[in-house]
């Protein structure tokens, strides 16, 4: 059996990261399937615990570092999720919730080190705390013992998690080099999220139907809906690192924006610069002005040494005042549209699903998804 003490509750109800509360879930298999995943994620959250301690006591302190610092456990409670069309929170569903969830928590090991990120969850990033190769070694550390559980698993669930770490892998590289000549940009970009973000959650509401031993024909429709469901919360981040509440969002607007990170509002923004001065206009000053001036660039080379010109910083309110077009542009609009489209396709790829609790939630869940605007 997986520990199961208690463990420290993150909300009222872990559910309610899904949409699952209780002026929505009203019936008595509502409640109870509600009951059943915050009981679940109390046996993930210890059980976490356990697997991502090791004895060499660098490796332990870095290892437990970002998962102490906090974390929804979206993927962990949609594997607890899915796996209510089976047999419920088996021992076997509960092992592969966690595996995914350090995959997951390796990752982000990974992209600080390739975003060059100073925090991650509210804390310094790990790669600001003990330097890249350190928190390199983590992230491997930490795929490796999720493929460890995996293993216990049997074949099928190897072969999964080896693909998952593909797709990972090379949706990161992907978004690295960018499109090659030929490539349609913004194609490009869906298939990058669709890599990076949608294959991990479509994993692990896959793992749920497996490992519950729930009908398999409910598996291409689960892969689907995690793969789409991904990529809307991609693109409605995209839109999020607009926001002018960071109280609210945690980030300081136009976070992406000014670091150079590609999202879809830019390449939309591109589009229309093709045939509207206006937005080209725009374009421009953002490349001038937000991204060059706050991004490594600015650090880098405050003086064009060619011309000893210097170069002149931008304002505060000028830079907060050219996100904010962006925010109002209608790429912005466009790109909340796309997710609220990839968001229907993913609850339409649930209708072979029996009607119930679990159809509910996971359209609740998308709905959660998309109304992330803040």
């Amino acid at each position: 059996m997986k520990p199961s003490h208690p463990v420290a509750r993150r909300g009222s109800s872990l559910a309610a990261n899904l949409g699952l509360s209780e002026r929505v879930f009203a019936t008595s298999a509502d409640k109870a399937m509600v009951k059943a995943i915050d009981a679940g994620l109390d046996r993930v959250e210890a059980g976490l615990l356990e697997e991502v301690r090791f004895a060499d006591t660098i490796a332990d302190v870095s290892t437990r570092y970002l998962l102490q610092a906090g974390g929804k456990r979206v993927r962990p409670m949609l594997t607890l999720l899915t796996a209510q069309l089976g047999a419920g929170v088996t021992d076997d569903v509960v092992t592969a919730a966690e595996a995914i969830e350090i995959t997951h928590l390796a990752s982000l090991y990974h992209d600080d080190v390739m975003d060059d990120a100073d925090r991650r969850r509210g804390v310094p990033s790990a790669q600001a705390v003990w330097g890249n190769s350190v928190a390199i070694l983590t992230g491997d550390l930490l795929f490796a013992r999720a493929s460890q559980l995996m293993a216990g698993l049997g074949e099928g669930a190897i072969r999964m998690q080896a693909r998952t770490f593909e797709r990972l892998v090379l949706g990161q590289l992907h978004e690295t080099v960018g499109p090659q000549p030929g490539d349609d940009p913004i194609e490009h970009y869906i298939q990058v999220l669709a890599d990076k973000t949608g294959s991990l959650i479509a994993a692990a509401a896959q793992s749920g139907i497996i490992f519950s031993g729930a009908d398999p024909g409910f598996e291409a429709p689960i892969i689907e809906f995690g793969e789409k469901i991904g990529v809307a919360f991609q693109l409605v981040d995209d839109v999020i690192d607009l926001s002018p509440q960071p109280a609210e969002t945690g980030k300081v607007p136009g976070t992406d924006l000014r670091a150079g990170v590609v999202t879809l509002p830019m390449l939309r923004l591109a589009e229309h610069a093709r045939s509207d001065a206006a937005s080209a206009a725009l374009l421009e000053r953002i490349e001038r002005d937000v991204v060059i001036a706050t991004g490594p660039a600015a650090a880098a080379d405050p003086i064009d040494t060619n011309t000893m010109a210097s170069r002149i910083v931008p304002s505060k309110e000028t830079i907060d005042a050219i996100v904010a077009e962006l925010r109002e542009h209608e790429a912005t609009r466009a790109t909340l549209a796309e997710a609220h489209r990839w968001a229907r396709e993913a609850v339409a790829a649930l209708a072979p699903l029996p009607e119930g609790s679990v159809k509910k939630a996971l359209t609740r869940f998308a709905e959660t998804v998309v109304e992330r605007e803040s």
